[in-house]
């Protein structure tokens, strides 16, 4: 089974792949496949009323009575924080998001590289993705929800502090390892 680390386990995970489009490549319809129609909704033909149109603040009730107009109530707005409607759109912003901090997460050496399944640092790859963030959120500065806001964010601080720490470690190394091949006659020349 993938992800054991017995060597001896032959088993090979069974995948079941479902093709569920709709159309061949053609574009005729597959076989078995029944499309629903919709049905068209019928015409609504316009009231046509000749009175003349009520004084503002007073509407005219259907019994003919005037009444004073309420305000309407406001809209609610949907609320922005519905997860589901990101896990269900591939295009959403945040699964575009998620799609960047794993390139730069990969970058850094967080996460095992996709296709080696090795941790690697690579400065310079991290430092770009974490640029295209930064400018991500200043191109997008005011068009966000509150919630994809925040996650940019805190997202690009963390990948931010990730990287300064693993910088200021390779420097750390490097002059360990200088440290290691001078003496102090080869720089002072006793």
């Amino acid at each position: 089974m993938i992800g054991t680390d017995d060597p001896n386990n032959e088993e090979e995970p069974v995948l079941k792949v479902t093709d569920r489009r709709k159309f061949n490549e053609d574009g005729s319809l597959r076989e078995g496949v029944v499309i629903d129609k919709d049905e068209p909704k019928p015409a609504v033909e316009p009231i046509i009323d000749a009175s003349p149109p009520p004084a503002e603040g007073i509407i005219a009730d259907p019994s003919g009575e005037k009444v004073a107009a309420s305000t309407p109530e406001p809209e609610v707005e949907p609320e922005e924080d519905d997860i589901e409607t990101h896990e269900k759109d591939p295009a959403s912003f945040i699964n575009f998001l998620s799609t960047l901090v794993t390139n730069a997460a990969a970058a850094l050496g967080a996460i095992p590289h996709p296709v080696t399944g090795q941790k690697s640092v690579d400065l310079e790859s991290g430092k770009y993705w974490i640029d295209v963030l930064t400018m991500l959120r200043e191109k997008t500065k005011g068009n966000l929800t509150t919630r994809e806001e925040s996650l940019l964010n805190s997202i690009l601080s963390d990948l931010q502090m990730q990287f300064v720490a693993i910088n200021k470690a390779a420097e750390e190394k490097l002059k360990a390892n200088a440290a290691k091949k001078f003496s102090s006659k080869d720089i002072l020349g006793g």
